[in-house]
């Protein structure tokens, strides 16, 4: 087999050779440890490039994948376990493959393995080995581990969920394995950066991350953590994980501690020792070693020759945002003596900088606000935390509601609603949810729900908060008089950066620490104790709810006036439940909990909401002239939201004739909140949104407020979100029948009219009632002809014409019905060239039916040149492969790694756009 290409570079040809040193049994380990990576690498390739280069490095009959280009998880699968039944050659050729197309994929996944590959590849069998079989230890150290991994997993075995709204108050818990949902966890570093609310903040960012191609994002499974690290170029000893609250900080350092315990991971470190920097606040000076023996006593008699080899330990530090002591990361006066008693914050920062226990590996977590005041540059690695994608948030449901059809309607309730679904990719948000619907998806004698449905994050809230309430038998004025207290040290929390608190802080606040309902809202933590709520939003929510259930005007308006005045966005989420609240509906679900003059309280809120719009920038020119208003423009959006009152969102913008959010980039759920604001304002008829990245997702959102338009600007969204549509989107768009309106007319005197002339949205007087896809079309149009228009000034005629229909080649499916409208709009502009683009999209849509099974298409219209041959007749379907490969069990890597990937027999689910429409 001719492996090395005459046109390989001088640094594929090393690689080659450096493969071909590889005994067979080094190369099927290195295989199987890498099957991870490749799997991913080889499921999200944007074409068939790698399959050309291995069949031009002549691997026989692969030629049968091509046709599974519809379904990258089956072809990934079957590809890489058929090269590896193949032996020792056809991996080489893989590795070659992929290290020769290094450049034109550009992953960092790939780029991540091909240089551990490259840089380790002699060490890692050995190091393989090692962390599935661990050190050789003494007999006594021995004992002492399996006595320590018996005791650590006792406290992992089981994954403690939070006390549900129930009456008897207990704590649930699962088996670990049965309840953990993976995590997407991203290598980054964008955590260093925070100007606004870290919940909203990351959600945003978490919006990117889904609308990325999955080949541009470098995901950190566990068993990475301590694996090569592309960016430091080493194997990192410190690693730290950041992470919103309630995103699974805690939960994956179980997970971690969980798998070690059962000889799964890292098996290199002989003991795991496991710290809450919560439980560290209590010590004022302590050693390491008093520190160990407080947490694990049964290691007394063998610590000393524990601590003897330091790169055998792993130390886990979880929540550096709940440390009450400075961490200086920078300083150079560390301890190095494990007997020298110090403080904690001291102890951590040597152990960090390599003076304590010199070789020792350490993991560490936190919230993103505490690490934007340190300097984290001797961390190696560093990796945030994004929670759920979409698979895993149906995966959550799935094993929250044990009733299959409970969970479907549950997920499908949520999936709906643009708000709550959003949230989804934080798991304790997902657990709240779950608890609320649980809830109210339970159905009376007479076959009715017994609670509202939430429709905004406000509502979610206070339909969890009645339910807890609901489910005691504590008096209505005893359980007011506990929320008032305890909602005023949240809201003490929420403006001073606090989330633990302590009995003094109880004290100082009035609250009744015996009381059986307080547990429902605070967990408590012991050595020392302290306390914290369910969840930072259940913090922020008290905070805001104290306001209605103790009315005070003067304190009201302070805090108004601290919360908005916050750069770092504190109190945005403050804001947004106490605008919720304004509305009498989503109040009402909390009667009897509320102070008397609550209507006030929301009459004074909604006269701030109005000041705060109408009085923050003067006239409507200076409050849209720049990004920053604009983005404050669009926080005043969020507020008016969640009041849910559209008479109120009239009134704020009486005195807009357009939005300008121009250049301001629209995640999914700024368009969601962007509608309901366009649906409430009749009088609006300009908005604006060029270059504000918005994808087809927020396209879709956008379209029920578009109704009223009669300016739309959306230049630069289409083609930068088109390019972040994953290749298996494949919906089906049924054929959109045309109508007068939705052919735009040119005037006769104009060669190239504007834009805004052709694609204007009709008035009012004229309009036809038209359905969001009509809205969404002529959106779609606007943009794709203001892109075209742009290519004919700098194009000669013929060549332009011909562009359009190469142009719609790469149009991903659920978008051709929208290209094809543009294209309409266009026939006015290119009639002097002699095309006849009606009959062209004829032609579009008779290759459209036969691809879809219909009858074969009428012959092709005169007026089509030759140039544009009929499409060719639509290739039989693949058939079935006749048989599967298994990875071996050698060395660890058991078969049926990715149980989830359906067999190929099943067939696809794609519907019949899976194939190019435009293959003329």
């Amino acid at each position: 087999m001719n492996i090395i290409s005459p046109s390989d570079d001088a640094e594929t040809r090393k690689f080659y050779q450096q493969l071909c040193h590889y005994p067979p049994h080094v190369l099927r380990m290195t295989y199987g440890f890498f099957q991870e990576d490749l799997f991913h690498i080889v499921e999200n390739w944007r074409n068939q490039s790698l399959l050309h280069e291995l069949i031009s490095r002549n691997i026989p009959d692969l030629e049968k994948y091509k046709d599974l280009e519809h379904d990258r998880k089956i072809l990934a699968w079957d590809l890489l376990q058929e090269i590896f039944c193949r032996g020792a050659e056809a991996v080489i050729t893989l590795w070659v493959s992929l290290h020769a197309l290094r450049k034109d994929y550009g992953s960092p996944v790939l780029a991540a393995v091909l240089e551990e590959l490259g840089h380790r590849g002699d060490d890692l069998p050995g190091e393989i080995l090692l962390d599935e079989e661990g050190h050789n230890l003494p007999l006594d150290l021995r004992e002492i581990q399996n006595h320590h991994k018996k005791h650590l997993y006792e406290k992992t075995e089981n994954l403690i969920e939070n006390k549900p709204p129930r009456c008897n108050q207990e704590e649930e818990s699962f088996p670990f394995c049965t309840r953990y949902v993976t995590l997407i966890i991203v290598s980054t570093h964008h955590f260093r950066e925070r100007s606004e609310n870290e919940l909203i903040a990351t959600g945003a960012r978490h919006e990117e991350y889904v609308k990325k191609k999955h080949h541009e994002l470098q995901r950190i499974s566990p068993n990475k953590m301590f694996r090569w690290c592309h960016r430091s170029r080493l194997v990192p000893h410190m690693v730290l994980v950041s992470g919103v609250p309630g995103v699974g900080k805690t939960t994956l350092m179980q997970k971690i501690v969980y798998d070690w315990v059962k000889g799964d991971l890292y098996q290199r470190f002989s003991f795991v020792f496991f710290f809450k920097f919560r439980e560290l606040n209590r010590w004022d000076k302590v050693s390491l070693e008093t520190l160990i023996l407080h947490h694990y006593p049964y290691l007394w008699q063998q610590l000393g020759n524990i601590l003897q080899d330091p790169e055998k330990l792993l130390f886990i530090f979880d929540g550096l945002d709940e440390s009450n002591q400075t961490m200086d990361f920078t300083s150079r006066h560390l301890c190095s003596d494990p007997k020298q008693p110090e403080r904690c914050g001291h102890i951590v920062v040597s152990l960090v900088g390599k003076s304590l226990l010199n070789g020792c590996s350490v993991l560490m977590t936190s919230r993103p606000t505490r690490l934007a005041s340190i300097d984290c540059r001797d961390f190696q690695r560093m990796v945030e935390i994004s929670g759920f994608f979409t698979e895993e948030r149906k995966i959550y449901f799935d094993n929250f509601f044990r009733d299959p059809e409970l969970a479907e309607k549950a997920f499908t309730y949520v999936r709906q609603n643009d708000t709550l679904y959003t949230f989804c990719y934080i798991p304790s948000y997902c657990w709240i949810i779950c608890t609320v619907l649980s809830r109210s998806f339970q159905t009376t004698s007479s076959d009715q729900q017994v609670s509202l449905l939430p429709r905004t994050v406000t509502q979610l809230f206070a339909i969890f908060v009645a339910n807890i309430l609901s489910n005691h038998s504590l008096e209505k004025s005893g359980a007011q008089k506990l929320l008032q207290s305890i909602g005023w040290m949240a809201e003490h929390g929420v403006m001073n950066h606090t989330i633990i608190f302590d009995d003094r802080d109880l004290e100082s606040f009035h609250v009744d620490n015996k009381s059986k309902l307080l547990s429902s809202f605070l967990m408590e933590s012991e050595e020392p104790v302290s306390y914290s709520f369910l969840h930072l939003t259940v913090q922020e929510f008290f905070s805001a709810f104290v306001h209605y259930a103790d009315y005070s005007p003067e304190k009201l308006q302070e805090s108004l006036e601290k919360a908005k005045s916050y750069p770092d966005g504190r109190g945005e989420m403050f804001l947004r439940f106490l605008c919720g609240l304004s509305d009498a509906t989503t109040r009402s679900l909390l009667t009897g909990y509320l102070d008397t003059r609550a209507a006030q309280a929301s009459r004074d809120v909604i006269t701030w909401l109005k000041n705060f719009i109408t009085g923050g920038g003067g006239e409507e020119e200076r409050l849209e002239e720049s990004e920053y208003k604009k983005r404050r423009l669009l926080r005043m959006f969020f507020y008016l939201f969640e009041t849910r009152n559209k008479v109120l969102v009239q009134e704020s913008l009486q005195s807009h004739r357009t939005l300008d959010l121009s250049y301001v980039p629209l995640s999914a759920l700024d368009c969601t909140v962007l509608s309901f604001i366009m649906e409430s304002c009749s009088h609006i008829e300009g908005l604006h949104l060029s270059r504000c990245s918005i994808d087809p997702e927020g396209l879709e959102r956008l379209a029920p407020g578009l109704h009223n338009l009669r300016d739309l600007r959306t230049t630069d969204n289409l083609e930068e979100s088109l390019e972040t549509r994953s290749s298996e989107d494949t919906t089906s768009v049924d054929q959109v029948p045309r109508t007068e309106e939705q052919v735009p007319t040119v005037p006769a005197d104009t060669d190239q009219p504007a834009a805004e002339t052709i694609f204007r949205i009709p008035t009012r007087r004229n309009r036809r009632r038209r359905d969001p896809e009509t809205d969404l079309r002529n959106m779609c149009a606007q943009e794709i002809f203001e892109q075209l228009r742009q290519r004919r000034e700098e194009t000669p005629d013929d060549v332009f014409c011909r562009a359009l229909v190469a142009d719609l080649q790469s149009v991903p499916p659920e978008m051709k019905m929208s290209c094809k409208s543009a294209l309409l709009g266009v026939v006015q502009v290119c009639n002097n060239v002699g095309y006849n683009i009606q009959d062209m999209c004829q032609n579009i849509e008779h290759h459209r039916q036969r691809v879809a099974g219909f009858q074969p298409p009428a012959p092709l219209p005169a007026s089509v040149r030759p140039s544009l041959p009929a499409p060719p007749a639509p290739a039989a379907p693949p058939a079935p492969h006749a048989h599967h490969y298994a990875w071996p069990s050698t060395y660890g890597y058991e078969s049926g790694h990715y149980t989830n990937v359906p067999s190929h027999s099943q067939g696809s689910s794609s519907g019949p756009f899976t194939r190019d429409l435009m293959d003329i």
